[in-house]
């Protein structure tokens, strides 16, 4: 396979723990992906959410990671509610479109528009690239960030949440909208990822969850690099 990093780009991933690729992504495949993702959320809409989909995902409260919807969805296709979606009968009281904070987990392996823009031969590239010999899919999301109602997104490393030892865990984000300050764009901490996981979350072996603190220290938004971008990579 043909390199996808130059050489600055991979001196900047090793340096700051990130690297920005512009227009990384195949325009229809971006496309189509968007089209379905709308699908998803229309039959929702015709249809209704499924009874148990109750789950509001919440990174300060993390009341989510306690119920078996959540905690069950590494191998399905689930709706995740946005606080402020519901009131407090659990009536939903915004459009579909709107209540929605994310889907998870297991997309790129249960749909096939998915499956065909997680699996491309320029991802097994840039993974070759970033050191992977036998890469392994493990989660995909879709965060909606509705403009009118949501929590606040924390600083966070899916280290924690997807732990291995030693830590080999890399995410791939992509803009399926233009992303800014003013809409939801990502955040990252240049040679963040040299400091190690600040928390671990476990399963504590009755249906629940624990977060263990590994370093208290909190972050200053001077040290932030924000993550403007259009659609794509």
């Amino acid at each position: 396979m043909d390199p996808v990093l130059t050489s600055s780009q991979r001196t900047s991933w090793e340096r700051d723990g990130f690297v920005v690729l512009p227009e990384f992504v195949d325009n229809e495949l971006q496309v189509n992906l968007r089209n379905r993702i709308a699908e998803i959320v229309a039959d929702y809409s015709a249809s209704g959410l499924p009874d148990d989909a109750v789950s509001v995902f919440s990174t300060t409260e993390q009341t989510h990671a306690q119920d078996n919807w959540f905690l069950s969805s590494g191998n399905a296709i689930r709706p995740f509610l946005e606080k402020g979606a519901l009131d407090g009968a659990g009536n939903q009281i915004v459009p579909m479109d709107q209540a929605l904070n994310k889907l998870g987990h297991a997309m790129h392996d249960l749909d096939p528009v998915f499956d065909r823009f997680s699996r491309t031969p320029a991802l097994a590239s840039l993974a070759a690239d970033l050191g992977f010999v036998d890469p392994l899919l493990v989660q995909s999301m879709v965060i909606f960030k509705p403009n009118q109602i949501g929590g606040e997104v924390i600083c966070h490393c899916d280290h924690s949440f997807l732990w291995t030892e030693p830590q080999t865990v890399v995410g791939f984000w992509f803009a399926l909208d233009d992303a800014t300050v003013d809409n939801g764009c990502m955040w990252a901490i240049p040679g963040g990822h040299a400091g190690g996981a600040r928390t671990r979350f476990r399963l504590d072996g009755s249906d629940g969850t624990t977060t263990d603190v590994l370093d208290p220290t909190r972050t200053t938004m001077t040290t932030w690099f924000r993550w403007r971008q259009k659609p794509g990579p």
